[in-house]
């Protein structure tokens, strides 16, 4: 499919790394791609990387970025707030047995049916282990019909580094973190991979400002850009960021469902894939701004850019945590239909790609 998406960038982004309270190695990924895009750039408390952008006259260059916080004093200008988290879900090693298997504690939510038979990386001081994960039990030649039936909980899986025991307990800490190892691939028009929840959000974030940087279209808001830590786990960072910057406008950036799949009915889909951008109105976290929602989409059709209004029955996102910490803000969602999330197939349709980061670039120069 033809288009003009950097689905390179996407790729390294899924592929690096980062659970909740471990996001550096993205942090440092992204630090290195928004060079040159923002005035200040600057790492909180909580480890989210804070990109600041002023106002822009149309056609105006930019400056080279400097690495110092931004005053939450609040100017003029309307200052918009994106968010978007940086962790996928994963584990942390809690044991190391005497044979050197390895069990591990959840940070985020799963559905132990994804777990069987996955590769995954534990990510220790000293580099990554590949190693694989299984729950325990016998394997289905000396298992019984109820044995194979039951689906276990997240305390009965396994890690096995395929390393004598000695050596992993010489490698491996208690508190090194661990991820699923799968790399992104294309099919049809489909992006797959792992941590596509939220790594998109983190693509977009990038993409969207150096969509508005090279137009030369400018922007009179103050844009903001926070990637965030520790949204799988309380939406923990989003919150501490909020706080800081005191937005005027949230825009939270995260995946959404795309049940548009076999076995759910249609009163479920959420969003169908290839009808465009996800206009997020309300999840288990928050209600969206319905000014905010009635603009987005005003600008969408504007620009002929293809969306769905979206609600999903539970669940949340960052774009809570800039409408309801400090003073407060307006925010809406902006989201992408995602197939299998939390899963190592999440999939996304590349039209919907294009459509969220020409809808962020387009409001942003719009505000």
């Amino acid at each position: 499919m033809k288009d003009d998406l950097n689905i390179d960038l996407l790729k390294r982004l899924c592929e690096t790394p980062g659970v909740p309270g471990r996001e550096e190695r993205v942090r440092a990924l992204i630090e290195e791609e928004v060079e040159g895009l923002f005035d200040e750039v600057y790492t909180d408390p909580m480890g989210s990387l804070i990109c600041t952008r002023h106002p822009k006259p149309k056609g105006s260059s930019k400056k080279k970025t400097t690495k110092k916080k931004t005053s939450s004093a609040k100017s003029d200008a309307t200052r918009v707030m994106l968010l978007s988290h940086m962790d996928e879900i994963g584990f942390y090693v809690s044991h190391i047995d005497d044979k050197g298997f390895i069990r591990v504690n959840p940070a985020g939510g799963f559905d132990t049916r994804n777990l069987f038979s996955r590769r995954v990386l534990v990510c220790t001081s000293g580099g990554d282990l590949k190693a694989v994960m299984n729950p325990g039990g016998r394997p289905i030649h000396i298992s019984g019909d109820d044995e194979r039936k039951k689906v276990p909980e997240v305390k009965e899986f396994f890690i096995d580094t395929g390393m004598p025991a000695d050596e992993v307990k010489e490698k491996v800490r208690i508190g090194d973190y661990v991820v699923m190892d799968e790399p992104l691939i294309e099919i049809g028009t489909k992006v797959v991979s792992k941590a596509l929840d939220n790594r998109f959000a983190c693509w977009l974030g990038i993409e969207s400002i150096r969509k508005l940087h090279k137009s030369g279209k400018g922007h009179a808001c103050e844009v903001v850009v926070a990637f965030t830590t520790q949204e799988e786990v309380g939406l923990r960072g989003a919150k501490t960021a909020a706080y800081a910057v005191k937005p005027d406008i949230g825009l939270g950036i995260d995946v959404s469902l795309a049940c548009d799949t076999p076995g759910v009915p249609d009163a479920e889909a959420v969003t169908q894939h290839g009808k465009g951008f996800g206009l997020h109105v309300q999840d288990g976290s928050f209600i969206a701004n319905y000014d905010l929602v009635d603009q987005v989409e005003a600008i969408a059709k504007k620009n002929r850019i293809a969306y769905q209004r979206t609600i999903l029955a539970r669940g949340g996102q960052d774009g809570a945590a800039a409408q309801q910490v400090a003073a407060g803000a307006k925010a809406v969602g902006i989201v992408c239909g995602t197939r299998y999330i939390h899963t190592v197939t999440e999939m996304i349709d590349r039209r919907d790609l294009a459509a969220a980061r020409d809808i962020v670039a387009a409001t942003l120069s719009t505000l």
